[in-house]
């Protein structure tokens, strides 16, 4: 069968052969073995109903087994053997184009050039999956084929519970990922009912579809770096040669040497697993791979000597290297974490006294022992960063539940009112009150030709729109935009397409709107040859509430509330998104943070026209909005300012309250 037979048949129709585990991929660790007999069987029988009872006796033994090897249910058998990647629309089978670039962006994210476990349905944070099995991915790719433009399609965390009549205006696809009764939102509430097989961790953009590779959080991380090198050095000091060191190169974390070196600097990144290490080397991101901490101590004082821009990755524990360059005093300007700390007891964080085997071994067999191993290692994390921080060094939490996860583990990590953690996030510090406060935040497009030209072309075209805002921006935002403006024009030389063609670059309002409006009018005048699907990373003004990440600055009480997130997906739906999508956790963790995504895919028409400035016109500015109501000073500048353009929006603005007032109520 071709590639469009295959997709349009969905579960085949004769029971495929059983697959051989493929022993040289890196696969996701072995998830706990939490549930009881009863809850086994249970599982064994959600796994089944995809299937005729006729293989109901075969595949209950396999499924069994995948169970209580793997401590999931993946369903190997039924991967299809076709390779995966992000093909050109057309390839795909479709009755509308926005089902064929919905199939594309799935495609992308299991990718593995992009995906971190793709065997196990798995982009990136070590679970944040798109699916949870393989019947989940043919039966939703059979529906997306087969869609009119009055169908849509409704997603229970990766299972796609099927196709309901709705309207043109409608999204064509509505995404849920692990919505659970808020009680039921525990760690292990995740391990148990992804056991299950009845809900999932979507992370922000895996199971959103919406994953464009490292580069998104290159340009984050590039943004964030730049910045924080600007809070620490004086004005006319050089970021070449000053050390950035950090941990991890899986998946997201992967990106951060690439924008150290963006960003100028030398970029010291620590990583457990060689395979991760070794494909970023083997991919570009990073420049060199050294084995042991004797060469990497030698390696960083040449790098500092010579004023360096590079990037050095250390296969080992992140751990070690904080308490060498301690010994060696070697100064660390910026210290960070992105180990995937969200899942720390299942891969996510790997302690110091544990190789990396051992640690893959006990986290499954001996569960609350590696529990104790973690928090150890956290333990001496944090006294090894406190060491650093005492002789200047500024270390900022970089959203990955670090120095959450490090004081439940009893570090010393907290402000002197043990309520605030001793160090920001870098939200509160960088990204809150410099971008996303202003409506600046990932904006990204995807070109579904597969065509370089075609990214070639939207980069002149994003580039242009955004030096005619600069010529008459306020003062407020000149930086932004010029940061960006930078980033576009060296966004080709800098090779940061990983499958997909696609960009990012942060934006307003203003900036997302006129640029997807030049966009459409190249597509409708032909200059582009193909729809180009619009987005967004969660990781935004509007579309997620998180407290120790994305909201962590916002100070008026309400940063453990998510009607932010929720009002946001709703809003974009009927206001023209393609597909919209809501999880629960993200890259600080299950339960402790809502976040909401969209796609829109442009086709070149009028409809699309209206529908992109209805919907991301609204995108950005309900953030704006909650932001200023939280007194948020930024925030405040910014959507007064979108009021005075756009007399149609009416937003309630807070009267502000004098501390000394306040002071004279209550007695100290």
């Amino acid at each position: 069968m071709d590639f469009k037979s295959q997709i349009l048949q969905g579960i085949p129709s004769t029971l495929p052969p059983k697959k051989e585990y493929l022993s040289k991929v890196d696969h996701a660790p072995k998830r706990k073995d939490i549930l009881s007999l009863a809850e086994k069987k249970l599982a064994i029988s959600n796994a089944l109903r995809y299937f005729s009872r006729d293989w109901h006796g075969e595949l209950s033994k396999e499924f069994a087994e995948e169970l209580h090897l793997y401590g999931r249910i993946y369903m190997y058998r039924f991967k299809p053997d076709y390779e995966m990647y992000a093909r050109p629309i057309d390839a795909y089978p479709a009755k509308t184009a926005q089902a064929a670039a919905i199939m594309l962006m799935i495609q992308n994210n299991l990718d593995p050039e992009v995906a971190q476990h793709p065997e196990e349905l798995i982009t990136y944070g070590g679970n944040g999956a798109v699916f949870q099995n393989w019947a989940q991915y043919l039966l939703t790719m059979q529906y997306l084929a087969t869609m009119t433009e009055e169908q849509t399609l409704h997603v229970y965390s990766g299972h796609p519970m099927g196709l309901f009549p709705s309207a043109k205006e409608a999204p064509r696809v509505v995404v849920t990922n692990g919505m659970m009764v808020p009680n039921y939102s525990k760690p292990d509430d995740w391990e148990k009912y992804n056991a299950l097989g009845v809900t999932q961790y979507g992370q922000m953009t895996a199971g959103s579809y919406m994953y464009i590779g490292p580069q998104g959080i290159v340009h984050g991380t590039a943004i964030t770096v730049m910045n924080a090198f600007r809070k620490v050095l004086q004005a006319q000091q050089s970021i070449q040669g000053k050390i950035f060191l950090t941990a991890g190169l899986g998946g997201m974390s992967g990106a951060q040497p690439k924008a150290g070196t963006i960003a100028g600097c030398i970029t010291v990144c620590a990583e457990v697993n060689r395979a991760a290490a070794v494909k970023r080397h083997q991919q570009g991101w990073v420049d060199e791979l050294i084995e042991d901490l004797d060469s990497l101590v030698v390696r960083t004082k040449k790098a500092v000597a010579r004023e360096e821009t590079v990037s050095l990755a250390f296969i080992g524990n992140i751990v070690n290297v904080w308490e060498r360059f301690d010994k060696e005093e070697i100064f660390i300007h910026l210290g960070s974490d992105q180990t995937s700390l969200h899942n720390p007891w299942a891969g996510g964080y790997y302690p110091v006294d544990l190789s990396f085997e051992e640690s893959n071994r006990m986290m499954g067999e001996h569960p609350e022992t590696f529990k104790n191993h973690v928090q150890e290692s956290l333990r001496r994390h944090a006294t090894a960063i406190n060491k650093h921080t005492a002789k200047g060094t500024y270390f900022f939490d970089y959203g990955n539940a670090f120095l959450l996860e490090a004081s439940r583990a009893g570090a010393d990590v907290m402000a002197e009112n043990q309520i605030d953690f001793r160090y920001p996030s870098y939200v509160q510090d960088i990204l809150g009150p410099m971008c996303f406060d202003y409506g600046f935040g990932p904006f990204r497009w995807v070109c579904t030709s597969g065509n370089p030209e075609d990214l070639r072309k939207t980069d002149a075209l994003a580039l242009q729109m955004m030096q005619e805002i600069e010529k008459d921006a306020p003062s407020e935002i000149l930086q932004q935009l010029r940061d960006n403006i930078k980033w576009i024009k060296e966004a080709e030389q800098n090779k940061l397409v990983v499958g997909s063609q696609a960009r990012i670059l942060y934006a307003d309002a203003e900036g997302r709107i006129k640029i997807a409006e030049a966009f459409n009018r190249a597509i409708e005048a032909g200059d582009i040859s193909a729809p180009i699907v619009l987005g967004r990373d969660h990781h935004d003004v509007s579309g997620t509430d998180s407290p120790f990440r994305e909201t962590s600055n916002i100070y008026d009480g309400s940063k453990f509330t998510a009607d932010m997130a929720i009002h946001n997906v709703i809003g974009d739906s009927f206001r023209g998104a393609t597909w919209v999508s809501i999880h629960n956790g993200g890259g600080v963790g299950w339960g402790e943070v809502i976040n909401g995504g969209f796609g829109m895919v442009l086709d070149g028409s009028e409809a699309a026209s209206d529908r992109l400035r209805n919907m991301l016109f609204y995108d950005v500015n309900n953030g704006i909005s909650r932001r200023s109501w939280a007194r948020n000073t930024e925030a405040l500048f910014a959507i007064k300012r979108e009021m005075k353009r756009t007399p149609e929006l009416k937003v309630t603005l807070p009267h502000l309250v004098e501390d000394r007032l306040l002071d004279e109520l209550f007695d100290e």
